[in-house]
This record gives structure tokens, sequence and C-alpha cells, in this order.
């Protein structure tokens, strides 16, 4: 018995020995675990990288750039059903534990044991311990790092509230297909707020974070199916769901959309492209990529749509005028069958509704055309294959005499439906030529529509903003406004006849207006606009001299340090689209100085406002409630570049540009309202339009990426202001014929048809003696001005 009692009591001791000396070794592991944990009260600083939004003027989303795919959600705005479907998939008692759920850790142990490893058994760690793998803890699965993350989870328990653990979790967590958090989760799975989803949507969305690609809705559908329903019945086990409800869920189908977003669903890549830049050059891209900012653009989505087709019409009118080229490529039929041989081939969306096509046989009169297949959304590329024809009417613009000398098997070419005959199409070519458009708000300086090129998806070099092209006789409106601003009337006159220029270096140099006429004599100023006659212009800007004609092109922005050569009064220097169409904008808005923009606000993350284009100060906009007192006025402060007289001087004479002048084919459309001025290079390198309306300012231009001729006959009239009529008959649709705004004291006095505008004093009968100048030549540089009376020769 007392050897019983003596090797119990040895037992008892050894057992001692062994816990006293666990228990240090657990203590020393536990303390030199602690003692490098990292800083968790970083969390409470907290700002995850979140995805810049940038949306048009009617609050269409048109692009997101980021880092991670994150819109970050408060807490109070996360639905409570949302909740819980994550609190039943991840954490059931996540309210009631303190960040270890010691029934998690023996559940998931005894299913260990019990041997059920199957994807749907609950894990063991809290949404806690997950935070603290997320954000603080590297991702390797080892014991200590498990220690560590139990460590930290009970810190961050007792620092931070359930809520605000939730939130972080519900933002950061990882749910496939590039989706960081719910709300975006929610977005680009279903395209709806997390407000909209339906308990089927929302389960799967919880379902997602042990293991986003197993759960993926196209590559492992079932599985996706069989997890979202497991989430739905713990929902229901919890309380969370009623039976009826939850069976109806588990019967409907995944439902997944994904959200197809791209600028070129408004035909804006270009337009998407020019606010990145911007953002990027103002912020950096750090705050591009992370800041969460949130972008208020310009653009007027239906305008855009109705500006590419305007200028792709223009440019294919262009291009098919100079004849069929040949197919863009050619297959070879072999053992590769067609169908995945053309949908190798680029594919640029914004070229819609043209498509891709490969010529399978050819008659006389007809071609059986493949079309490019199109892609699933897991970008496999779709087994049915699709034909068409293309027949004589599609055809008809090469002018050849039959299908089979236009097209042969194997050719790849473009096509596009043919309007009003199903299953038929119509041959497309890329064009050669290109150009740039551009829409403004004349009073406020926003860029309605941008157009930078035939596709951005094939070249994203933005010639609205980066060409720099020569605006020939477009430029002139600037230096007739110099001149009326300094004296001249409407009704000046001006010789339009041979001048020589001595340029001091032994040459002389004789402009030509177009075609080579030396001329028509004497002719009122009105009509170097609306002729666009370069010995009248060149004449007046020696008259008024060269330096204010470069003082002026710079106030209009048009260009910064112009050179004082009378050359560049025909527009030989260089310049943008967008500036030309900035400069035109002060002259529709009555002289006042506008600054062209793409972005009207931005917001931070948190909606603080960052940056607003318009600076106007609104006196009265402010107050509480209406007491009689005069009403909001918008204090407008801009400086005015030339006198509103001055603007509505020239825009008068623009409008004879397309009433009497070079710009007739835009009289179709009907409206007295409309002014502008055609452009034309040397050699018709380039050709030009920018005009307005009342409320609406566009420039186009067409023109060689490597400049050349666009041949004799190519000029401004005939192929961009075709552009701006077929821009402004739908911009314009059931609007009123706007007149232009008359500027108080403005006298105007009918001649003709139309009526001419003079600033007070200067009208017939007020004996105002305007310079002007005859005489044929000047080849020694200087020039007789004389007096003239207003009435002038017509």
């Amino acid at each position: 018995m007392r050897f019983v009692v003596r090797f119990l009591g040895f037992l008892f001791a050894i057992g001692a020995m062994v816990f006293l000396v666990g228990s240090a070794v657990a203590g020393f592991y536990l303390w030199k675990n602690t003692r490098d944990l990292p800083d968790y009260t970083q969390l409470a600083n907290y700002e995850p990288p979140v995805a810049t939004r940038v949306h048009a003027g009617d609050g269409s989303l048109i692009a997101e750039y980021y880092k991670e795919r994150r819109l970050y959600l408060p807490i109070q705005a996360v639905p409570k059903m949302m909740i819980a479907a994550f609190l039943s998939a991840e954490d059931k008692n996540f309210y009631t534990h303190f960040g270890i759920d010691i029934e998690g850790i023996a559940r998931a142990g005894f299913q260990l044991v019990a041997g059920r490893t199957d994807r749907r058994q609950s894990g063991a760690s809290t949404i806690t311990q997950q935070v603290a793998k997320n954000f603080l803890l590297t991702p390797e699965r080892t014991f200590e790092r498990k220690i560590k993350e139990m460590l930290i989870a009970l810190r961050i328990e007792a620092t931070y509230s359930k809520d605000r653990i939730l939130e972080l979790y519900l933002n950061e967590i990882y749910l496939g297909a590039g989706n960081y958090g719910v709300a975006a989760a929610s977005l680009n799975y279903f395209g709806k707020s997390v407000h909209e989803l339906e308990l089927h949507e929302l389960a799967y969305i919880a379902a997602l974070p042990k293991a986003p690609e197993n759960y993926s809705p196209i590559k492992n559908r079932d599985a996706a199916v069989a997890r979202r329903n497991w989430v739905i019945e713990r929902m229901v086990a919890n309380g969370y769901v009623k039976k009826e409800d939850g069976d109806k869920a588990m019967k409907m189908p995944l439902g997944v959309t994904f959200r197809s977003l791209s600028p070129n669903s408004f035909a804006a890549g270009y337009f998407a492209e020019e606010v990145r830049r911007e953002i990027a050059d103002r912020y950096g891209y750090k705050k591009l990529l992370e800041g969460g900012l949130s972008v208020r653009t310009t653009l007027d989505p239906a305008m855009q749509v109705m500006a590419r087709k305007a200028f792709v019409d223009g440019l294919v009118r262009f291009d098919e005028a100079r004849g069929w080229r040949g197919a863009q490529h050619h297959l070879s039929f072999g053992a590769r069958e067609w169908g995945l041989a053309l949908a190798d081939m680029p594919l640029y969306t914004d070229v819609q509704p043209w498509r891709y096509a490969v010529v399978l046989d050819v008659s006389a009169q007809s071609a059986r055309v493949g079309l490019q297949p199109r892609r699933e959304k897991s970008g496999e590329i779709q087994r049915e294959r699709e034909y068409a024809t293309l027949g004589a009417d599609g055809v008809k613009w090469t002018r050849k005499s039959s299908v089979a000398q236009v097209v042969q098997p194997g050719d790849v070419i473009y096509v596009e439906p043919l309007d009003g005959k199903p299953g038929q199409v119509r041959l497309r070519q890329q064009p050669e030529v290109s150009g740039a458009l551009v829409a403004m708000d004349p009073w406020t300086g926003r860029v309605k529509a941008m157009v930078g090129g035939f596709s951005f998806d094939q070249s994203e070099f933005n010639r609205a903003t980066q060409a720099m092209r020569q605006p020939g006789s477009s430029f002139k409106p600037f230096v007739y406004a110099a001149a009326l601003d300094n004296g001249y009337t409407p009704t000046s006159i001006i010789v339009d006849g041979p001048i020589e220029i001595d340029q001091g270096n032994g040459e002389v140099w004789r402009p030509e207006n177009y075609g080579g006429s030396m001329g028509r004599g004497p002719m009122p100023l009105r009509s170097g606009i609306e002729q666009s006659r370069n010995l009248m212009t060149v004449r007046l800007a020696q008259d008024i001299g060269m330096p204010l004609v470069a003082e002026y092109a710079k106030r209009f922005g048009v260009y910064d340090e112009m050179l004082p050569v009378l050359s560049m009064s025909l527009g030989a220097g260089e310049t943008t689209v967008m500036r030309m169409v900035t400069g035109y904008s002060m002259f529709a808005n009555g002289g006042r100085r506008i600054k062209p923009t793409l972005i009207e606000r931005i917001h931070d993350r948190w909606g603080a406002t960052i940056f607003r284009h318009d600076d106007r100060q609104c006196d009265g906009c402010k107050a509480d409630k209406w007491e009689n007192q005069p009403e909001p006025r918008l204090r407008d402060n801009r400086e005015l570049v030339i006198d509103p007289m001055t603007a509505y001087q020239i825009t008068s004479i623009m409008q004879g540009v397309i009433q009497r002048g070079t710009a007739t084919i835009i009289k179709e459309l009907g409206r007295q309202y409309l002014a502008g001025k055609t452009g034309t290079t040397n050699e018709a390198k380039d050709v030009w339009f920018v005009g307005f309306s009342a409320n609406l300012v566009m420039g186009v231009y067409l023109g060689y990426d490597k400049p050349r001729s666009l041949g004799d006959s190519s000029t401004g009239g005939a192929y961009a202001a075709p552009i701006f009529r077929d821009f402004m008959r739908m911009a314009l649709k059931d609007q009123p014929d706007t007149p232009f705004k008359i500027p108080p004291g403005m006298k105007l006095v009918r001649v003709g048809n139309y009526m001419e505008a003079y600033k007070p004093g200067t009208g017939p009968g007020d004996n105002y003696v305007s310079p002007g100048s005859f005489g044929a030549t000047a080849s020694s540089g200087g020039s007789r001005s004389v007096g003239t009376g207003t009435g002038g020769l017509y």
C-alpha cells in the first residue's frame, strides 16, 4: 500500500513537472509570438484601395480605374440580409464570441476526426481572425501564423466594435473575378447595388470567400450552385430566412450576368482616356487607382454617339469616293476551321455595327460570308456560326460590275447589316484618312462630345487634343475679329487683288486665292470671310499688323506664341481641334474667356468636392427660405477677350458663310442661326469646319496621320462641312432655332437679304471713316490706308 502511495506521488510529481515545463514552454512561445505582432491599431485609420469611377454628365458610369476593384460601403449601408448571409456562411457566433470561436474550433476538430472533408464544412477561423489574416499577416498556412492570427484577433476584439470589424471584412474580402468587397461583387456579378439583390444572389456572394475560383459561375457552375444552396440552408437553420423562402431561392438559377463596362458603350474611348490622363496628371496614379474618386464629366452620351456617327460617316464618304483598296487580310482554308481563324483577328468593339467576315464562296452577283464568331463571357469562342450574303447592293459603292471583281474566297473584310434587308450585308473598308471632332458648350467650356479618330481600340492617339494641324482658312475669323475690334466695320473695303510681300531675304511671296483666282477688286470686309479670300485676308493682316493678330490668336487660345508673319494669317501655324473650338466658343458666347474642360467636378472617397470647373459665385443661392428677395444671380467675372459687339459682328459674318459662302451645304438644315468657317490648308492636306449655334460649338478636321494631299478637289466645304451638318441635324433635333444674342446698343441695318451689324456711331449716316486699303501691290511692304464710306461697294 505504501508502495502504491509512493508511486502515485512519483507520478504526480512527474506530471506537475511536465505541466510546469509545458506551461513555461507555452508561455515562452506565446511571449515570443506576442512580441513581434503587427500593429493592429492601424486598422483605425484604414483606407483600402478604392476604384475611381468616371460618370457622364447624366450620371451614367463610363469607366473605372483601379488597382483592386473595390467600392467602400459603410456597415450602416450593408443590408441586414447580406450580413446574415455572411454570418451564416463564415461565422454564425460572430456577435457572441470574443474573437476566437471555441465552439467552431471544436466543431471543425470533430469534422476532421470524423473524416468529413467536403468543401461545405465549417471553418474554425472567425471573421475577426480573417480580418487579422487579410490585413496584418502573410497568407502562409503554418501553426505559428495561426497562433499569431488568434492573438491579434483577441486584441482587435478588445479594441474595435463588432460592426467596425465586420465593415472591414465586408469591404476587404476577395470575392473572385477581380472583385474586392460586397459592393463591387454585387455590381459586377449581377449589375445591381447590394440593396437590390435577391436572396439567391446575395447568398452566392456570401458563398465565395472560402475559394472564389472553386465557385466560379463560368468554370464551376454546379459547385457554385451547391455552395450557394448550402449558405441558404444555413440561413434557414439560423432563423434568418423562412424555410419556404429558402426552398424557393434554392430553385433559382445562379443568375450571374457579368456587367459589361466600357467607354465604347458610348463611343467614348478617347474621352475617357483624356479624363484618365488629366486625373493622373492632377493627382498622380496612386490617387487615380486607389483613391476612390468620383468624377462627374461633361460628356453627353447621346451627343457622343451622334458625334461619332457623323464623323465616321464623313470619313467613309471621303474614303469610299476613292475606291475599294482590297481585303483587310486573307485566310487560307486548311485544317483549321474558318471561325477559329477569324476569331483570332483583332476585335475593335468601338466600330460596331461593323464586323469582320471571311468570304466563303463567290458568284458573279453575290458572295456568302461567315461572320466573326462572338465570344462567351468566359472568353471562349461561341460554337454557333453566323452567315450572311454580300450582294450587288452591298458593293455598289466600289463601282465594280460584279461581286466577283471585288472579293475572293478567303478575303477578310468588314461588313455591316444592310438596312431593310435581313441576312444581307454591306461591304466596308477601314478609312485611311483620319481626323477629329469636338463639341462644346460655348458658355461654360464643357466638352459634350469628342472623337479622336476612327477607332480608339485601333489607335489611342487622340487627334482632338494631341494632333497639331494647320487650321487653314478656319483661322481667318480671328484675323477679322482683330480688325473689327480695332476700327474696321463689316463693310470696310478691302482689295481682293494681287499682292506681293518682300520677305526680306530676296524672295517675294505672292499669295493666291483658292483655285488661283487673282481677285475681284475692292470688296466689303464681310466677303473676305464668306468667300474665304486669301488676298483680302493677307492685305487686312498687313494693314492691322501681324503683332496684333498674334496677340488676338493668343487671347483666344489658338496659339501660345504665334510667329508674326503674314502667312500665319492664312492658318499656316499648327494647333488642335480643341483649341479651335474653344476659340470659336468665345465668338458664340459674346467674347467671354472660357477654359475647356472634360471634368465637371471631382469628389474624394468621403464625398468632399476637391475640384469644380465652374467657379462662378451665386448671389442668393444659399437662402434658407423665400422672403421676396431678389432672384439668385450668377456673377460672371470672366475676362472679356473682345468687345461683345465685335463677337456678334464676326458671328453675323460667319452666318453668311453658310447662307452665301463656302459652306452652303449646311443650308439644307433650314436653320437661320448657324455660323461657321471652312478651312483648307496648302495642297489640301487638311480640311476643316468649325461652326456653332447659339448654345453648341462643333469643330472637325479630316486629314491623313502622315500629312499628304487629300486631292485637288478636297475642301472644307465639301468634306468637313457635311460632318457639321449631319451632327447638328441630330444634336439640334426638336430644338428651336435660337437667335444669337445681340449686345445692347448694336445697330442692325438691312443690306439686301440680311441684316448688317454696326457698333454705335459706325453705321450708315454716322459719318464714320473706317480704315481700308486700295492699291494692287505692296511689294515695298507698305500700303495706302484711305477712308471709305461705310455703305461700301456691293
